[in-house]
């Protein structure tokens, strides 16, 4: 038998365009001109103009040099101030020693490993993702979204979760964990695992971290039936290990990477400037004979047959949409950074970070008039250029609370009192998360303890035990 059922469903459909679109907001400037030059390549109907600032002119070519090649200096025998440094000074014998970045290491090792070639290009993916510190900012599903948009290769978040697993087997330990908890997990899986102590303490990590954050060693006891004496000798261990896979001041030197900015923020008197690091529009443009060739042939008085015709005229098209959408990428992305400055202008205006003001997507693209994902794609991953040095622009879009007196203070406020109250207390007697808060309530920041915890886990700063523990433990090592 025949039945008939009616279902009602909803479904969001995106326009190829408009993905593209997205996808271009989503680039950096490095990023933009790759694109640029795979399309340049690609369409024969997309020119771009030679930028005359570059260009070398004749006249500089025409300039008196004192000596155009060794040649003539050798065989120059007019006296001169020259003469006192023809002599080479004796180079030192020392080496000089070599400086690898630790992304640099884990590429190295990704390629002794026979990968399949989707996880290879996942696994560098997430190795350059990660921060100054190894640590990988955000989980699976974060960076399968991030990868699917920047690659257009769409990813799922299990296979990411496995990749970074992987990584997290590279050296030094705990590279690509996510936070001080996995950094510190990571570290006791590759010890002897057979050991009492370890087994404890990996334990601690994975069913008992916020009981330890907590300082609730009772329930701990309780129930691994285990003394205090054992509870000091697995925070004797914990206090060995390191807070994050590239602490500062490592022997392995950084090298970090030269940061190219996507917008550049000047000021005069007491007004900014916006404007962006490299324009490109301006530069991009249609080839006038192409164009009529491909009118002509659509008129039918060209030559050709029906199929080159059709592959230009999708060749016209295509030119056409890619100028403009890089015209509108750049529109776009002033309107918005224009925004960001007004709301932010007393931080550009004076460097202070504790001047940022809380600020969120939604509020950038009420202003601006386009949807939040626009803001999410032009805002990402991209830095603006300061008179206070590079600024990564996420770090300006915060949440706020209110104080006593009901104004909203940034978060990033709250978290520099935190990390200024951590940094004048007493070492040998840390203060807990709870005495935190009450000390913020004191200073008009009224806050929950979790708040407080939550917080300096984003710091990056270990609970008080943990902060004991590691004095207690360099102290008993010097």
């Amino acid at each position: 038998m025949l039945y008939q059922n009616i279902t009602q469903k909803q479904q969001l459909k995106i326009h190829p365009q408009q993905l593209q679109m997205l996808h271009l907001f989503h680039l950096n400037t490095i990023e933009l001109e790759q694109r640029i030059q795979n399309e340049l390549e690609d369409n024969p109907l997309i020119e771009q103009n030679t930028d005359p600032d570059l260009a070398t002119s004749k006249n500089d070519k025409e300039d008196i040099q004192d000596y155009q090649d060794w040649d003539e200096f050798a065989y120059d025998d007019s006296p001169s101030y020259h003469a006192k440094y023809s002599q080479q000074e004796q180079m030192p014998e020392k080496p000089i020693v070599e400086s690898i970045d630790f992304r640099t290491e884990a590429l190295t090792q990704l390629s002794w490993l026979q990968l399949p070639v989707d996880e290879a290009e996942l696994a560098e993916f997430i190795i350059h993702s990660l921060n100054e510190e190894g640590f990988l900012e955000g989980n699976a599903e974060t960076v399968a979204d991030d990868y699917s948009m920047k690659r257009l290769k769409i990813v799922d978040a299990v296979m990411v979760d496995k990749v970074i697993k992987l990584v997290q087997s590279f050296e030094p330990v705990g590279l690509a964990a996510t936070s001080i908890q996995e950094c510190l997990a990571i570290q006791l899986k590759r010890m002897d695992t057979k050991r009492p102590d370890v087994k404890y303490a990996i334990r601690f990590m994975e069913e008992f971290y916020q009981d330890l954050k907590a300082r609730n060693f009772n329930r701990i006891m309780d129930v691994l039936n285990i003394d205090e004496e054992d509870i000091k000798i697995i925070l004797d261990l914990l206090g060995t290990l390191k807070l994050k896979p590239v602490p500062k001041g490592d022997s392995t030197p950084v090298q970090y990477d030269t940061i190219i900015p996507d917008f550049i923020v000047t000021q005069e008197d007491e007004t900014l400037h916006v404007s962006l690091y490299k324009e490109k529009a301006s530069s991009l443009k249609i080839s006038n004979s192409w164009k009529a060739k491909v009118k002509n042939m659509e008129k039918g008085q060209g030559t050709g047959d029906q199929a080159t015709s059709k592959y230009l005229s999708n060749k016209l098209n295509a030119a056409e949409w890619f100028v403009n959408a890089i015209k509108q990428r750049e529109s776009t992305m002033l309107k918005v950074m224009k925004a960001i400055v007004k709301v932010q202008f007393d931080y550009f205006n004076t460097g202070d970070e504790l001047q940022i003001k809380p600020m969120i997507l939604k509020n950038i693209a009420d202003m601006v008039g386009v949807d939040i994902s626009t803001v999410s794609r032009i805002t990402c991953n991209k830095y603006v250029q300061t008179p206070s040095g590079n600024v990564l622009i996420k770090n300006l879009f915060n949440e706020g609370i209110a104080n006593q007196e009901g104004v909203a203070v940034s978060v990033r406020k709250v978290q520099e009192t935190i990390q200024q109250v951590i940094q004048e207390e007493d070492k040998t007697s840390p203060y807990s998360d709870q005495q935190i808060a009450e000390l913020l309530a004191r200073k008009g920041f009224k806050i929950a303890r979790r708040t407080v915890a939550k917080y300096r886990d984003e710091l990056r700063i270990p609970a008080a035990q943990m902060r004991w523990n590691t004095i207690h433990h360099r102290s008993a090592a010097a």
